[in-house]
């Protein structure tokens, strides 16, 4: 635990006076034991303000659960020296490819904004059974809300609230190669739509079937890539577009 000048402090002693009201402590959770990821992170573009990483497979943007140096944010904290460093969005642990953080907390909310107001355009790329009787583009539309596991996510009747463009890239075999565009951000939105299109992810652990805890096989990662990100810098003005360096298995 630190205090507000960065200088450690018991817990006894913050809880004893003379430490006056309202003072502001900083405490660091430890997780015991937590296994390292045996995959790196890669920077892609670093300016005053935005940094922009290529994630791995497995690797969590930040601390959660049995997950906290082996995060994207605190790697980067610690190798970079960033201590405002923050995420402008998140994308699965399961799930490779862009990351976008802001390096000043003066200029986070204008880059958060472009993702509230839907006006940063993603691309993913996905591979999944390919069903010759599907159309192709599809735009799936539906309302997505939890399900009875903290970890999954349904449709349900209702008013949409994600809203994901689909088409196919290349097709091989019974794998098809797809792209996805989701205009909304809803948690698990494109596995929840290609579930219900009946294309579940290659190598996904959630859907259809629930992989008990801890079972984690590095060698069959979740087939799904956050490749493109384009938008219009809020700071700067220019227009931005990064591309992952990662492929998928296909």
């Amino acid at each position: 635990m630190l205090d507000a000048c960065g200088q450690p402090i018991s817990l006894a002693a913050a809880s004893q006076p003379p430490c006056p009201t309202h003072t502001r402590l900083y405490y660091y959770r430890e997780v015991p034991n937590e296994a390292p990821i045996p995959f790196e992170e890669v920077v892609l573009h670093r300016d005053e303000h935005l940094l922009v990483v290529d994630k791995p497979h497995f690797l969590p943007v930040v601390p959660s659960g049995g997950y906290l140096a082996e995060t994207v944010l605190v790697r980067l904290k610690r190798k970079l020296g960033l201590d405002d460093l923050a995420p402008i969005h998140r994308i699965d642990r399961d799930t490779a490819g862009l990351v976008l953080f802001a390096t000043q907390s003066a200029s986070r909310a204008a880059y958060s904004a472009l993702f509230r107001q839907h006006q940063v355009h993603k691309i993913y790329h996905a591979i999944a059974p390919w069903r010759a009787d599907l159309p192709m583009p599809q735009l799936r539309q539906s309302r997505i809300q939890p399900a009875g596991h903290f970890m999954l996510q349904q449709e349900v009747p209702g008013e949409p609230n994600a809203i994901t463009h689909i088409r196919v890239l290349q097709v091989r075999g019974a794998l098809a190669r797809y792209e996805l565009r989701p205009v909304t951000g809803q948690r698990h939105q494109l596995r929840v739509h290609m579930l219900a299109l009946g294309l579940p992810l290659l190598n996904d652990g959630l859907y259809p079937t629930l992989t008990p805890e801890g079972q984690v096989d590095h060698a069959h990662p979740l087939q799904l890539l956050a490749r493109e990100l384009a938008f219009t810098d809020p700071v700067t003005g220019q227009a931005r577009h990064f591309v992952s360096q990662r492929q998928l298995m296909f």
